[in-house]
């Protein structure tokens, strides 16, 4: 299999460039070319640090756990939750054409299969994929159905309980199909319309849920607005009792505009399973931020932040940047953030090399000066942090939390680093 896949940029459909992809038997390959037109644009630049602006299909290596595809291209892949579905979509179609005596190819999905399968109207960033013949990828089929409303959220919440308990009907997974993420892993969730018709997020309870985890991304992202930190627009939605998280997709504008988004991933150039620290972040800011002393200083906020509240799912997948002018780069807001009670309190992403994954206000305070920020300022925002973090039980009881549930969440709020965050600011 040899495809040619156009790259367009968002609303304005920008010829970027092209992918090409190759399939021999297992092995995979793909490249990536600038158009001879972007490139003499005045306004052109690299779309990741990754892939420089030079002439000539320029190749991606894959490594073993890593996509076939450049980083960029890669962020746009469907998550864990997403392939779930698209695997199950696929099984049934052969079933449905087998039963029908209809003829269907039998090979497996291949990585293109996975990136093309998104949904172009909610498909991350502001690449967009034209196939061969002209047609966005994932192309809507006529008369077929779009992103859902807020209003069909208890027909979305049952879709994806039927998928966790390998019980989906067709009608189920033509619910959900394209409409995954790329930001957020295994979880249940689909790209959903807004009440006032913006592009979100809905995010659903598990069945394997032991806690309420949907009301408790709700808060921390809640509890992070009241702690200076720029995060997602997050509410509660509640669908047959069930309380689903809407999260606003801030990778697009009031007016339908895409802006273009990479993870921090791949702003580092980082694979999956290697050990980066915000330190890295830190130098990335300085050699592509717009804005570095102010992201920098964001992002030590948001590190205390995470460290008060037990987000230590934070990879370098739930970290990003959104392009701003020529090659310019902010902080994207804050996503996936999560008070995790039961973990070990290590950070996925270190704050330094020297303080390794330890999740401590003492290994914080140690990079001030790394990240240029004065003692002074730096208790500042630190006691910022801590009184925002200190009010997380009213929060959560707005949020419709029972007694139960702060229990359960109590470990990921109260603990000693919230004692020694107050020491330091003394």
């Amino acid at each position: 299999m040899r495809r040619t896949i156009a790259v367009h940029l968002g609303k304005e459909e920008t010829p970027l460039g092209t992918l090409f992809y190759d399939q021999q038997g297992a092995r995979e390959s793909a490249a990536f070319e600038y158009g001879a037109e972007w490139l003499a644009s005045a306004g052109r630049f690299a779309i990741e640090p990754g892939l420089p602006l030079v002439a000539g299909p320029q190749f991606h290596r894959k490594t073993r756990d890593g996509s076939v595809f450049h980083a960029a291209l890669a962020d746009t892949e469907p998550d864990g939750w997403g392939r779930r579905v698209i695997q199950r979509d696929h099984a049934k179609r052969r079933q449905q054409a087998r039963r029908a005596g209809t003829s269907v190819e039998a090979r497996p999905l291949n990585s293109l299969d996975y990136l093309l399968a998104v949904d172009d109207f909610a498909r991350v960033g502001a690449l967009r994929l034209k196939d061969e013949e002209g047609r966005y990828q994932r192309a809507i089929e006529e008369d077929a159905r779009r992103t859902p409303p807020l209003v069909e959220l208890a027909q979305l919440l049952s879709a994806t309980r039927a998928v966790e308990t390998n019980s989906e009907t067709a009608a189920d997974l033509e619910f959900l199909r394209g409409r995954g993420t790329s930001l957020g892993g295994l979880r249940p969730k689909c790209s959903i319309i807004d009440s006032d018709g913006s592009l979100a997020i809905g995010k659903f309870p598990s069945v394997s849920d032991e806690r309420a985890v949907t009301r408790g991304e709700v808060l921390a992202l809640r509890l992070a607005r009241k702690a200076g930190i720029d995060a997602a627009d997050a509410r509660l939605v509640e669908s047959d009792g069930a309380p689903v998280a809407v999260i606003r997709r801030f990778d697009r504008t009031e007016d339908g505009g895409r802006l273009i988004y990479v993870s921090a991933a791949t702003m580092l150039g980082a694979e999956e399973t290697s050990e980066r620290s915000y330190t890295d972040l830190v130098d990335a800011l300085r050699q592509y931020g717009s804005q570095p002393a102010a992201d920098i200083e964001e992002l030590w906020r948001r590190i205390a932040f995470s460290i008060l509240i037990t987000n230590v799912d934070d990879h370098l997948r739930n970290h990003g940047f959104l392009h701003v002018d020529r090659g310019q780069w902010r902080l994207s807001p804050a996503f996936d953030v999560n008070p995790f009670p039961d973990r070990m309190r290590e950070l996925k992403t270190w704050i330094s090399p020297e303080t390794g994954p330890e999740a401590t206000i003492e290994a914080l305070m140690s990079v001030t000066a790394y990240f240029r920020i004065s003692q002074t300022r730096a208790k500042a925002i630190l006691a910022d942090v801590e009184a925002a973090v200190s009010a997380w039980r009213n929060e959560a009881r707005a949020l419709g939390m029972t007694a139960e549930d702060l229990d359960a969440f109590t470990e990921a709020f109260e603990h000693k680093e919230r004692a020694a965050a107050q020491r330091a600011t003394r």
